[in-house]
């Protein structure tokens, strides 16, 4: 035990030397704890008493790493109204089913061109389709745009992206797993995943006042025992109903959004989050093995770059559409870039299912490109504006519009 609590205090400290070099240069800590955890791991070296595989402590790592998702995306759902979410319901769902659409349909294709079998396919579809939420969390924190007018929007995209994934994910556990789930079966853990977020809604619009006096506690001690209390139980619960931890910790934010206390949690939630955030991404790198890349990286980097195409032309469709300019637009595709936790979800499930063993070093590869690039697109979001605007003339046809007008 004293040996583990050591290599976690070796792990800890790698990460807040990353965190600083990060710092000095002005960068997203994203890409830094992420190559960082790749480098280190099994395949590392042990310098006399500093074993830097993490083999024994990697699962308290991991489980350190779960608790940073719930921080990042219990804050998020903090920061947003739910009035102004339910206003702009439809958009989420034209936005939401745009994106999912739009990837899936590149995801398919792009399977079928390199040869893959039907239900290989149908994973790589899947890996395309979903956003990391802890990657999106920790860009529009690191970037300060919580309070932007797209941020809304991507926060109901996130919502509606979780909701295909379980549908998703309950299908092909009955293709691949076998015992092959009934339509019925599907249609009713799809059915409780929709009254459970519609739950926390109805929650945050109506229980408000509850909520004030429930969380009217003086001692700042108490208060936060009972909020973080509270947040690792409904993550938990929300898993046994097959919606993800995080998002129940998204929703639980949204539930607190409205009430008079949620400065004060947003205060006392922060250090938390930034912190166990970190470990996060750490462990991610820490998951993937460098050695298993080389295989899958012509595939990979196909991926990406329809990934990036398939983003850019969902957010800015759904933007639009919504009533948001170009430039907000873009910030959307650019945002929900990233993959990273849900895709790894979904190549397990190929894996575990005795799909191509090719599916385990892709997901790392593409998922690891996208974890780098994702972040380091959206905050140049600006130049990215900027060069493209020189193309398509945005700006000019505003200006048209509003003469219009």
């Amino acid at each position: 035990m004293d040996h583990m609590i050591f290599e976690v205090g070796t792990a800890l400290m790698l990460i807040a030397i990353a965190s600083v070099i990060a710092g000095k240069l002005k960068f997203s800590i994203i890409p830094f704890l992420i190559i960082l955890g790749m480098v280190v791991g099994p395949h590392a070296p042990t310098l006399g008493i500093f074993d830097f595989t993490f083999i024994e402590s990697q699962e308290v790592i991991s489980f350190l790493g779960r608790i940073g998702v719930l921080f990042l995306l219990f804050y998020i759902g903090l920061e947003f109204s739910v009035s102004k979410l339910i206003k702009s319901g439809r958009n989420i769902v034209f936005g939401g089913t745009v994106y999912v659409l739009l990837n899936f349909s590149i995801g398919l294709a792009y399977g079928f061109l390199v040869n893959f079998p039907l239900y290989e396919t149908l994973i790589i579809a899947g890996m395309l389709s979903v956003s990391s939420t802890a990657i999106v969390a920790k860009v529009l924190v690191d970037l300060r745009r919580t309070g932007n007018s797209e941020t809304e929007l991507i926060l109901g995209m996130i919502l509606f992206d979780d909701l295909f994934l379980a549908v998703f994910l309950s299908v092909m556990s009955g293709l691949l797993l076998g015992g092959a789930t009934s339509i019925g079966g599907i249609l009713l853990s799809v059915g409780i995943s929709i009254g459970y977020m519609l739950l926390f809604f109805l929650i945050a619009r109506k229980g408000t006042p509850v909520l004030n006096k429930l969380l009217n506690i003086t001692s700042n001690e108490i208060f936060i025992i009972v909020v973080f209390s509270t947040l690792f139980f409904i993550a938990g619960f929300s898993e046994t109903l097959h919606v993800a931890e995080a998002i129940g910790a998204l929703l639980f934010g949204l539930a607190l959004s409205e009430t008079e206390h949620s400065k004060r949690i947003e205060h006392l939630v922060i250090p938390f989050r930034d912190f166990f955030g970190a470990v996060f991404f750490f462990s991610f790198g820490l998951s993937i093995d460098p050695l298993t890349l080389g295989n899958a990286a012509w595939l990979a980097i196909g991926a990406v770059l329809l990934t990036i195409l398939g983003n850019m032309i969902s957010g800015m469709i759904a933007g639009r559409k919504a009533g948001l300019s170009h430039k907000a637009s873009m910030n959307i595709g650019l945002t929900v870039m990233a993959r990273g936790e849900f895709t790894i979800i979904v190549a397990n499930l190929g894996v575990a299912g005795g799909l191509m063993p090719l599916l385990k070093p892709f997901s790392a590869l593409y998922v690891l490109v996208l974890a780098i690039v994702g972040p380091l697109l959206a905050k140049e979001s600006k130049h990215i504006y900027n060069g493209l605007n020189k193309i398509f003339k945005w700006s000019k046809s505003q200006e048209k519009l509003k003469n219009m007008g």
